[in-house]
């Protein structure tokens, strides 16, 4: 069997190593530096800071030991984005040089640099990239979830997908690295514009009009920065632009219902960290390095002046778009 270390006991890690775990894999372990939850977690089968009112599977273990790394066959990555470069880096002496590391972690590592793009050539171990429609609070309540294995090695990827045989989580496939990251970050810029005109506007028909406009707009972008168009239809595409949104529970839809409803003012500007709010930024600043015509990107742009234009007029926000769009 596998010895299989989750870096992080957060949502996602927690979550998804429950379900490892519940099928009854005996060697799955969280990595914390939060001692109050490997206690839980190891005492109570409780993850207190995430999970409180679910029991997690017995097989499921924690530590704060960093030794634990230099045996394990599989390392999933289970921090923030912006925290995964430099976790890696900084433990690189007690990574197993034979392990898989796979990035559940959806953002930029490093400024504008791709997280895998950030440890190529640096580490002798596979990478591989798993991003989708996932909900934490769905996927350790046993809902049917999708992910994108992504890795440049075909052959790798049974190595992953068996572990998860016979559960909830399922898989597609792509070598696209390139593409599947970039669809996992800009998913949350458009997520952001949909939540805006939701607040505003309850019109199935102006949804679906802005939907078919961010998704184009999220292709374009993929492609002009070295992915592939198919990608758009993996899990880590449509599907996970779909769920982020559109469902209430996303982080940055809910930022951009925020946003529409007018409780958002730059004090508070200074202090969102979600992923969609830096992402915008890194792109909009991509596309005006790359000599790309920003115009071709409508959404994106406006939501761009939302952010950094201090006296933007959020109630315009829609009519500005309509006004830019043919």
């Amino acid at each position: 069997m596998k010895k299989v270390v989750f870096v992080g006991s957060g949502a996602i890690g927690t979550a998804v190593g429950n379900v490892l775990a519940r099928k009854g894999i005996d060697d799955i372990t969280l990595l914390s530096i939060e001692e109050e939850v490997v206690d839980s977690i190891n005492n109570q089968r409780l993850n207190i800071n995430y999970f409180p009112n679910i029991k997690l599977s017995r097989n499921l273990k924690a530590t704060t030991d960093i030794e634990i790394l230099k045996d394990a066959d599989v390392i999933f990555m289970a921090i923030p984005s912006t925290a995964v470069v430099g976790y890696l880096f900084d433990k690189k002496d007690y990574i197993n040089p034979k392990a898989i590391i796979v990035n559940l972690a959806k953002g930029f590592g490093k400024g504008d640099c791709l997280i895998p793009n950030c440890l190529v050539g640096h580490f002798p171990n596979t990478l591989m990239m798993m991003k989708g429609p996932s909900f934490a609070r769905e996927i350790i309540n046993r809902q049917e979830t999708g992910f994108t294995l992504a890795c440049e090695n075909n052959e790798c990827f049974g190595e992953v997908a068996d572990l998860f045989e016979n559960t909830n989580v399922r898989f597609d496939y792509s070598n696209d690295i390139n593409g599947v990251e970039y669809a996992s970050i800009l998913k949350n810029i458009y997520a952001i514009i949909i939540g805006m005109l939701d607040a505003n506007y309850d019109s199935a028909n102006m949804r679906s009009l802005f939907i078919t406009k961010a998704i184009n707009e999220m292709r374009s972008l993929m492609i002009a920065f070295g992915g592939q168009d198919i990608t758009m239809f993996n899990y880590c595409g449509f599907g996970d632009f779909a769920l982020t949104s559109l469902n209430d529970m996303s982080r940055n839809r809910t930022l951009g219902l925020l946003i529409g409803k007018g409780f958002f003012n730059s004090g508070i500007s200074e202090k969102v960290v979600l992923e969609g709010r830096i992402a915008v930024d890194v792109f909009y600043q991509k596309v005006q390095d790359s000599h790309i015509d920003i115009n071709a990107y409508p959404l994106m742009s406006e939501l761009y002046h939302v952010f950094n234009d201090s006296d933007y007029p959020t109630k315009k926000f829609v009519k500005n778009i309509l006004n830019k769009i043919k």
